[in-house]
Parts: structure tokens; sequence; C-alpha cells
């Protein structure tokens, strides 16, 4: 007879949770407490208007402190969809947008190529010249070329005799506000483009060389495909932006006129808000603004990320 002597199976305690220290609590805190002053900003700048915008739009409102604010629903917004002005406001900030295009796009792509060519302190003072329109005010600048285009009297004038007076006529003077915002955001547009042409490695175009490829057919088939996502950017950048950095322009120059004929979205709703005291109105073009503009942002980013994907 056997007899099995099983020893007792010693059963391990569960471990128990630690508990963090305050010290490990500090570390986890502490990306925290440095995104928390970007956040605040954010909220209060940002959301926080964002909110009370559209708490706006649902108004009738003349700007006045004694004024009552009466709540009119959706009637702000059913309203805004039957003016012809915001419909042909629309259109002129969608021509503004394309006539940018080839100054933001295309021209600092030539510029940011051509800038390759150039050596030594020749490179930095071409790349001053470049960028210097960037900095200028747009007060300024608006200052300065109303005096260039002043008919009669103006350079642009003298050199060409057409005696034409560019800033108060409606045929010209959104292809004005489009050149001077052009000029102003080229050099900001090509620095894009340098940051983007360094980011490329350059084995690829050793590699070319090395299988007989020309320049062009490098630039064509290596440094174009590589630079859409740093294309693709300065595409949104054109549809956020630049609609908002002519309104100081168009403030100072035209006032929105001839005829309308430079009032794009965003004056629009500043005349509607501080020259025609209808603020639910202005504010529900705001919002409508900022969904259009958003939806298209997304679309843009998607594609970007797209262009990215494909190109790694």
């Amino acid at each position: 007879m056997f007899v099995l002597d099983h020893a007792p199976a010693t059963v391990s305690p569960a471990p128990r949770p630690r508990r963090l220290t305050r010290r490990a609590v500090g570390r986890r805190l502490v990306p925290y407490l440095y995104l928390a002053p970007a956040l605040i900003l954010l909220v209060v700048w940002t959301y926080q208007p964002l909110v009370q915008a559209v708490q706006l739009s649902t108004y009738s409102w003349n700007l006045l402190p004694t004024a009552p604010m009466r709540p009119v629903g959706t009637a702000n917004y059913t309203r805004l969809l039957t003016l012809p002005d915001f419909w042909a406001a629309l259109g002129r900030t969608a021509t503004l947008i394309l006539g940018l295009l080839p100054c933001t796009v295309v021209l600092p792509v030539l510029l940011a190529l051509a800038a390759r060519r150039v050596r030594g302190r020749a490179r930095t003072i071409y790349q001053a010249l470049v960028f210097a329109p960037f900095l200028v005010a747009p007060v300024a600048a608006a200052a300065v070329w109303r005096w260039l285009l002043h008919p009669g009297t103006g350079f642009v004038d003298q050199l060409t005799g057409s005696g034409r007076n560019w800033v108060y006529d409606s045929a010209t003077a959104q292809g004005v506000i489009v050149v001077i915002t052009g000029w102003q955001l080229l050099g900001f547009a090509v620095l894009v483009v340098w940051a983007g042409l360094a980011g490329i490695n350059g084995d690829y175009r050793a590699a070319a060389r090395v299988d007989g490829a020309t320049p062009g057919q490098i630039r064509r088939w290596i440094t174009l495909p590589l630079l859409s996502p740093t294309l693709l950017f300065l595409v949104l950048t054109t549809v956020l932006l630049t609609p908002t950095l002519s309104f100081p322009l168009i403030d100072a120059m035209t006032q929105g006129g001839p005829a309308r004929a430079t009032t794009n979205i965003y004056y629009l709703l500043w005349d509607y808000a501080f020259h025609s005291f209808d603020a639910g109105l202005g504010a529900a073009a705001g919002v409508l603004l900022f969904v259009g503009f958003g939806i298209l942002a997304a679309v843009l980013v998607r594609l970007s990320d797209k262009v990215a994907v494909h190109d790694d």
C-alpha cells in the first residue's frame, strides 16, 4: 500500500495595486501643466466666442446695450440664404482664392527651385528680398499701393500711361486686391516650399542622376511628387487665411467697393454687424462661414494625409 504525500499548494496572495506616489502623480501632470496655458487661451479666445456667435445668431439685436435681444430662432439663417449679396460675396471669395493660388503655390515653387542656383551671400539677399513683403503691415502696404496706383501721378500710371483709376474701377479693383495680397503672401509661401525641399532626401536625386535622369526629369518625377504634401498645405492656407488677410487691404483701400466689387464674405459679415448693426445676421454669416470652411479644410487635410501615405 502506497501513500502519496502531496505537499499543500501554496497560494500566492494577489498583487496589491500600486499606489501612485505624489512624485509619480506630479510627473504625470507635468505635460498637462505645460499645455494648460495654451488650452486656456484656446477656450477663452476661440471656443467661447464661437459658442457666443452661435447663440447670437439666433437673436435679433442692433448692438446697443440698452436694446433688447429678441430671439428669432433660425430666421437669421433663412434670411441670409435668400440675400443676393451673400451669394455674390461667396462668388467673389472663390474668385479671390483662385486668383491667389498661382501666387501662393505655383510662383513659390519656381522661386524656391531658382534659389538653388544662387550661392553664397547672394542667396541670403535673394531670400530676404522675397520674404520682405510678408513683414510689411497690410495697412502700410495699402497706403503705398494706393500711391503707386493713383491715376495721373502714380508710378503705375506713369509707366503705362493708361490714366485708369485701378483701385476705384469695378473692373480692376478685385484684381488689385489679388495682386497685393499675393505679393504679401509670396514670401511666406516660398519659405514653406524651402522647408519642404529641405525635407526631401538627397539620395533620391543622386540615384536618379546615376540612372541618367536629366534635371528636368528629376524635378518632374521626384521633387514635385515628394513636395505634394507641402503644396496641399499651401492650398489649405490659401483657402482658409487669404480672405481674412485681405480684409485690412479691402478696408483701407476700397471699403468693399466700388459697387461691392471687392466685398468678400469676411467683409460682408463685418458690414452686416458694424455697418448695418444687425448682429444676429452677421453672426449667422460667421457661423455658416465657419462650418463651410471647416468642411473644406477637413477634405483638404484628408487628401493631404492620403498623399503623404502614398509618398511614403
